[in-house]
């Protein structure tokens, strides 16, 4: 895959096409879904999806730490970058978090991860997830967050996403990215979320992801979900 430096993107459709390198970057944790076991989740300070008569919503998200693409090199990242948009976004709404983690994880090199992630396109694979999958029972709204891998979303997110129930749920895609912004997701949660409406994306450049909090709280507010 390759990929060429330019603006943060944010992007506003229902749905966006690219050319795109991997990203990857950092975070810590709103609260997880209740009665989830065997997956790793995060606590975003001041984050609740529980307050009555608000919007319930979900964010979940997979992120990929190790080596990554950054400004045409390489970088180290301890977190994913894919995390610390996350952790942005729990910070200006409530909500549950769900992190989405692989049973087989993602090589800590970035070629390698590039070479895995072709294979898994080519096949049309379903990686599998460690874990249990939460519940969309109660939830509104559900943020599903990752990297743009090769244009689209990693196959791991076709995973989740086909195992759950997403009837009258509202799917929000956010992605961090070299150049692809959005990728295919709203096409392909279209298909995988089935019987939800896909609503505006939010695209934000892996190398940018620290600075993003004005894209963030004006994407989260022509949403409707910021905190009032």
């Amino acid at each position: 895959m390759t990929a060429v430096p330019g603006r943060r993107a944010l992007l506003r459709a229902t749905m966006m096409t690219g050319l795109g390198a991997m990203t990857g970057a950092n975070l810590a944790g709103c609260s997880s879904p209740a009665g989830q076991e065997g997956e790793r989740q995060t606590t975003f300070p001041g984050s609740s999806a529980t307050t009555p008569g608000r919007r319930r919503v979900l964010l979940a998200y997979f992120s990929r730490p190790g080596e990554n693409y950054y400004y045409g090199g390489r970088t180290t990242l301890q977190v994913g970058n894919t995390e610390v948009l996350a952790r942005k976004i729990s910070s200006f709404i409530r909500c549950d978090v769900h992190r989405i983690d692989a049973a087989d994880p993602y090589p800590w090199n970035y070629d390698e991860t590039v070479r895995r992630n072709v294979r898994e396109q080519n096949d049309d694979a379903r990686p599998t997830i460690k874990g249990r999958r939460p519940s969309l029972d109660g939830y509104d709204t559900v943020l599903l967050g990752s990297p743009i891998w090769n244009v689209r979303a990693p196959m791991i997110m076709t995973t989740f996403t086909e195992q759950l129930d997403f009837r009258s749920k509202t799917v929000v895609p956010f992605t961090t990215h070299a150049m692809s912004g959005l990728g295919t997701t709203a096409r392909d949660y279209a298909r995988s979320c089935r019987g939800a409406t896909i609503a505006q994306g939010l695209a934000v450049r892996g190398e940018e992801v620290a600075d993003a909090d004005t894209d963030v709280t004006t994407w989260l507010r022509d949403l409707g979900l910021t905190r009032s």
